[in-house]
C-alpha cells in the first residue's frame, strides 16, 4: 500500500494471521484501525460504507455468508455494526481450517445479544491504539524497551527536549490524521471525536439512550481525575460538587462500561500476583483516557495552560508514558499494571513479562525529579526484600520527560527519556 505508515502492532498482525483463522483489530475510532487492516488484507468489504443506500450493511444483514468471498485475507470492516457477521466467519474458519482467512474491525465491542459463539480458538483479539511517538516520529527509538526489561542499555546522549514540544505531544495525540498539523488545527481532531461519540456512537453500541448530558459531566470528571486511582463514588461527588448536577452510582457504573466497550478509556489495572507481601495491595485501577488529547480537548487545555500548571502536565505527560509503554509492553508480550499498597507506597507502571518477571518504572516530566524518583523505587524494593514470598523486580527504570541522555545510574536504575523509547 502506497504511503502506508507503519504501525508497531504490524508484527503482531503478521504472527496472528499465521496462527488463527480470523483476527479481530478492535480499539477507538480514527486510530487506523481500517488503514492498517487493509494493508494486510488482499480484499476487503465496509460494512459502513453508505453508497447504495448501505447496500454492504443490507446484504450482510440478508446472507452474512455472502460478504465473506474474497481473496484471503479478507478485510470486514467494522463489523459490530452486523454482530450475526461474527458468527459467519467463525463458522466459515471451522468449515475451511487455513489459516489467515479473515481481519475484523471493530471500534466497538457489541452486547453478547445476537453472537452465539466467542469465537475462542478461532478468532484472536487483538487491541489497537492511537500512535505512540516512536510511530509518529517524534521518538528516536534509540533505547528499546525490551532490552531494558532483560538489563541491557547502551549508554548514550538523546539530544535536548523541548517542553514545549512535549506538550505539543499531548494535546496533539497520536491521531493519525493529526501528523503534520499545527497544533491548533490537531487540537480540534479529539474535540470532534468526543462529539461524535456523544451524539452517535454511545446509542449505536447497544441501542440504547442515555443522557448525553450526564456522559459529558463523567467525561469531564474523568478528563479532571485523569492518572489517578478515583473510585466511582469519588466521580459522583465530583460531578455534583463541580457542575451541580446529580448523578447515581449505577449511572456511572453503566456509563463507564460503554466507554470502556467504545475504547475511549483504556485503565491500568492493579498488580499484586507476583509481589507476595505482607502489605495488602489496592485493587483500584487508575484511570486513563485511550489518548491524553482526549483530556486536552474535555478541559480546553491550551499549550499556555498547562505551561502555568506543571502540576497538570505532570499527570499528562504520565498518561502520555502509559499510552507508549502499553504499545511497546504489548510489542513484546508483555502487560502494563500499576502498583498501589495500603501504606501508599506507589510504583507508577509495573510491565510484567511472559515468563513472570517484572519490572517497575517510575515517570517523571522534569530531570530534576529523577533522584526522587529513583530513592522511591528503592525504598519499595528494599521493603519486598524483607519478605521471602516476594519476588523482586528485574529491572528498574525512571522514563523521564526532560532528560537527556539515557544510562543507568550507580544504583542499577536506568533512566531513559520517552522521546527515545522504542518497542
Amino acid at each position: 500500500m502506497e504511503n502506508y505508515k507503519a504501525r508497531i502492532i504490524d508484527k503482531k498482525i503478521d504472527k496472528y494471521l499465521s496462527v488463527f483463522g480470523a483476527i479481530c483489530i478492535e480499539g477507538p475510532k480514527w486510530c487506523g484501525k481500517t488503514w492498517t487492516s487493509s494493508y494486510h488484507s488482499n480484499s476487503e468489504i465496509y460494512i459502513g460504507d453508505p453508497s447504495g443506500n448501505f447496500q454492504n450493511r443490507q446484504l450482510a444483514q440478508m446472507s452474512p455468508s455472502l460478504v465473506l468471498e474474497g481473496e484471503t485475507p479478507r478485510l470486514i470492516d467494522e463489523w459490530q455494526e452486523v454482530p450475526p457477521l461474527w458468527d459467519a466467519v467463525r463458522y466459515k474458519v471451522d468449515q475451511i481450517p487455513k489459516k489467515g482467512q479473515f481481519i475484523l474491525t471493530g471500534s466497538a465491542t457489541p452486547n453478547h445479544k445476537g453472537i452465539l459463539h466467542s469465537g475462542a480458538g478461532r478468532i484472536a483479539r487483538i487491541r489497537m491504539r492511537t500512535m505512540s511517538l516512536y510511530e509518529s516520529g517524534d521518538s528516536s527509538g534509540d533505547v528499546s524497551l525490551e532490552d531494558l526489561c532483560n538489563g541491557k542499555l547502551t549508554p548514550k546522549m538523546t539530544g535536548e527536549v523541548d517542553l514545549k514540544n512535549v506538550i505539543e505531544f499531548i494535546i496533539r495525540g497520536g491521531w493519525p490524521a493529526s501528523l503534520g498539523l499545527p497544533i491548533e488545527s490537531a487540537a480540534l481532531l479529539p474535540k470532534e471525536y468526543l462529539e461524535a461519540v456523544l451524539n452517535d456512537d454511545i446509542y449505536r453500541v447497544d441501542g440504547v439512550k442515555r443522557n448525553t448530558h450526564k456522559m459529558r459531566l463523567l467525561l469531564r470528571s474523568l478528563a479532571r481525575n485523569e492518572s489517578t486511582t478515583v473510585s466511582n463514588k469519588t466521580l459522583k461527588n465530583d460531578i455534583k460538587e463541580i457542575d451541580d448536577e446529580d448523578i447515581d452510582t449505577a449511572t456511572i457504573a453503566d456509563y463507564l462500561n460503554i466507554l470502556d466497550r467504545l475504547f475511549i478509556t483504556d485503565n491500568q489495572k492493579p498488580f499484586s500476583t507476583k509481589i507476595r507481601s505482607s502489605v495488602r495491595i489496592k485493587q483500584s485501577e487508575k484511570r486513563h483516557f485511550c489518548d491524553p488529547s482526549l483530556v486536552c480537548a474535555l478541559l480546553n487545555i491550551t499549550p499556555h495552560m498547562l505551561l502555568n500548571d506543571l502540576e497538570t502536565l505532570g499527570f499528562l505527560f504520565e498518561s502520555l508514558c502509559e499510552r507508549d509503554l502499553k504499545i511497546y509492553a504489548e510489542s513484546i508480550d508483555a502487560h502494563v499494571y500499576h502498583y498501589q499498597d495500603y501504606k501508599n507506597r506507589e510504583i507508577d507502571t509495573i510491565i510484567e513479562l511472559n515468563d513472570g518477571r517484572w519490572c517497575a518504572l517510575e515517570i517523571k516530566l522534569g530531570a530534576n525529579q529523577i533522584e526522587s524518583a529513583a530513592e522511591n523505587l528503592k525504598k519499595i524494593y528494599k521493603e519486598m526484600e524483607k519478605d521471602p514470598k516476594s519476588i523482586l523486580p528485574s529491572a528498574m527504570i525512571i522514563v523521564c520527560g526532560l532528560s537527556n541522555a539515557a544510562y543507568q545510574r550507580e544504583d542499577g536504575i536506568y533512566v531513559v527519556p520517552l522521546t527515545a523509547l522504542k518497542d
